[in-house]
This record gives C-alpha cells, sequence and structure tokens, in this order.
C-alpha cells in the first residue's frame, strides 16, 4: 500500500480536501495523510464544501508535519507554493510532487461569493487528485 502525504503551510483547507480526494479515489489502494507547516485547524468552509460534495471531513484534525517524520512515505504531495519552499526533507524514496492551488481561505466578498471560490478550488483539487490516482496508483 502507497503512503501518501499532502503538505499546505496551514492545514486547514486545501490539504484537507485533497487528502479527503485522494482518499476517496485510491480506495484500498493508499495511506493518505495531510499536514501543515503550522497548524491552523480546519476549516469550516472547507467542511462546508465538501459536504456539498458528498465528502464528510468534519472529523479531519490540523496536524503539524512533525507528527509524521517517522512514516516513510511514497509521494509529499505540496498543493501550495509557500509548503514547497519550506518543506522538510524526508529521508524517504519519497517522489515530491508539487501542484500550487490558490488559498480559497483569502477569499473576499459576501458568504456566498467565498463558498464560490471554495468550490472552484474544491473542484480543481478533485480533477488533480482524480488524475494522480489514476497515474500513480493503477
Amino acid at each position: 500500500m502507497k503512503k501518501i502525504l499532502v503538505l499546505c503551510t496551514g492545514n486547514s483547507c486545501r490539504s484537507q480536501i485533497a487528502e479527503a480526494y485522494l482518499r476517496h479515489f485510491a480506495g484500498n489502494r493508499a495511506e493518505v495523510y495531510s499536514a501543515g507547516i503550522e497548524t491552523h485547524g480546519v476549516n469550516p468552509r472547507a467542511i462546508r464544501t465538501m459536504l456539498e460534495d458528498g465528502i464528510d471531513i468534519s472529523g479531519h484534525t490540523s496536524n503539524h508535519v512533525a507528527e509524521y517524520s517517522g512514516i516513510d512515505y511514497d509521494y509529499v504531495i505540496t498543493v501550495c507554493d509557500n509548503a514547497k519552499e519550506r518543506c522538510p526533507v524526508f529521508p524517504s524514496r519519497a517522489i515530491t510532487i508539487h501542484q500550487n492551488f490558490p488559498d480559497p481561505a483569502k477569499a473576499a466578498g459576501t458568504d456566498a461569493e467565498i463558498m464560490k471560490t471554495f468550490a472552484a478550488v474544491r473542484d480543481q483539487i478533485k480533477s488533480f487528485s482524480r488524475s494522480f490516482v489514476n497515474e500513480y496508483l493503477p
């Protein structure tokens, strides 16, 4: 079984969404973790936008990357430029993949406008996650 770590700055939105979709698409072919360079808690709007697509991440926690330092990953996926730049080096054979996604937590406007941004980023991450699983976890 492959081990995948998804890294973002605060482990509150993008990495949480990616973790959920990677688990969804990979099924029993992978163990998926997500963490941040910092921890900001799981964003309530990330929970809401995932529920709109039928996936419940309300039980997820925001974890610091140091919590998972002892795991020998096959893949480390960074989902924001900040995490890529500050990503710790893992002493493993992990293949590092970077895909920057906009930070929906920085969206401004009405609640509806912000949720539209969250949904757009969610859909980008969903597409990436599906493609990743199809390519790396056949």
